[in-house]
């Protein structure tokens, strides 16, 4: 397994010193992250398609790009692999082609063939897409002891919609699934957030899909606004500081889920995933060094059972933490490649959620507000 890095800018390739890829033909699988605004340009596609004629090229807007330890804005990260032992198959479905989310990850699932199948990633359009939805839709056809893992597409901080291309011009709507297979690939995750709870347990009573109406019986905004005090005057942009633990009915881990609007007409709040009747929710806030110490030990859980470091590792980050984290956001990047000893290639970018299972195993979960790493192993 060869993997080189690449940031694209003007027509210039410019390959960081890491690379280990010397033929750009042998790529087999390309991965692409950067700005709408640069997935636009109707040069985008060709341009990687010149470099790397051989490969399957997976292409995903960001709120952000991740290249080794810095994270950037409007920029182009290509990140070419050569696989030795591995084969690798590549399909898409748009969502427009489809009543729901979870029609379409099925319509999905079964165009992946499954014979020696040891890994899925999955690369989401992230505004028309219901993340719960698709990870539900997944998880009906895949074997559960086949790891999946990936995020949804960015649009920076304005969540109004993303593009992604496989093997094609980029654009709305669609969902790649890229399959993996055989018994030389060895592929780990982590997943780790950082948020520090407060405030008692609530029980959602009233809520429809990914929108949130009361809790307790009481309305949730207002019960929102009332714990987050002065806070409260900064809505909706404060809401990302502040996101909910919540157990889903027949769970016993919480996932994160970030809130993306609210509705003061209908006292509603819209959420980056579904919050069913019955979940159990706590309020969160933003804990700086957490959140750096937890990107660390996401990095450090994709390591165990193996003596050497990965030759690739994938991370994907919530918006919401780069937009808490600020101007400290490149800390969290660093803080993984120190846990690689700085000798595993990285590439990656911000999403609107990200796709993974809990550290313990399971089925994928649609996750907010984490740091999610995916480590790949070829022997």
């Amino acid at each position: 397994m060869n993997t080189s890095l690449y940031q694209f800018s003007e027509n210039n390739w410019v390959k960081h010193p890491m690379s280990r890829l010397n033929n750009d033909s042998q790529a087999n699988l390309v991965l692409c992250f950067a700005s709408k605004a640069i997935l636009q340009s109707g040069t985008a596609y060709t341009s990687v398609k010149t470099k790397f004629p051989n490969a399957e090229i997976a292409m995903c807007s960001t709120a952000g790009e991740i290249s080794q330890d810095n994270v950037s804005d409007n920029s182009f990260v290509v990140t070419a692999i050569q696989f030795d032992k591995t084969k690798i198959e590549a399909t898409s479905v748009n969502i427009k082609d489809y009543n729901s989310s979870c029609s379409a990850a099925i319509g999905l699932a079964k165009k992946i063939s499954k014979e020696d199948l040891a890994y899925i990633l999955i690369l989401s359009d992230g505004s028309l897409v219901n993340g719960s939805e698709l990870v539900k839709g997944l998880t009906t056809q895949i074997d559960k002891n086949v790891l999946i893992t990936g995020g949804l597409a960015g649009d920076d901080a304005n969540f109004k919609s993303t593009l992604i291309g496989l093997n094609q011009q980029p654009k709305e709507g669609e969902i790649i699934a890229i399959g993996f297979y055989g018994n030389n690939i060895t592929v780990t995750h982590g997943s780790q957030g950082g948020w520090d709870i407060f405030g008692l347990e609530k029980t959602v009573t009233n809520s429809s899909s990914n929108i949130l109406f009361e809790l307790e019986g009481q309305n949730a905004l207002e019960l929102y606004k009332k714990y987050l005090g002065d806070e409260s005057k900064n809505l909706p942009g404060s809401a990302l500081l502040f996101p909910l633990s919540v157990i889903i009915p027949g769970a016993t881990k919480p996932v994160v889920r970030t809130i993306l609007s609210i509705n003061e007409e209908d006292k509603s709040m819209t959420f980056a995933g579904d919050i069913p009747v019955g979940s159990k929710v706590r309020f969160m806030k933003a804990n700086f060094d957490k959140l750096t110490m937890a990107a660390s030990e996401a990095a450090h859980q994709t390591t165990l059972n193996h003596t050497d470091k990965p030759a690739f590792s994938l991370l994907i980050s919530c918006v919401g933490r780069k937009l808490i984290l600020g101007s400290r956001t490149n800390e969290e990047v660093k803080a993984v490649s120190k846990s690689f000893d700085d000798k595993t290639l990285l590439a990656g970018f911000y999403s609107y959620g990200e796709i993974s299972p809990f550290n313990e195993g399971g089925s994928c979960q649609l996750h907010n507000q984490t740091m999610t790493i995916t480590s790949f192993y070829e022997n």
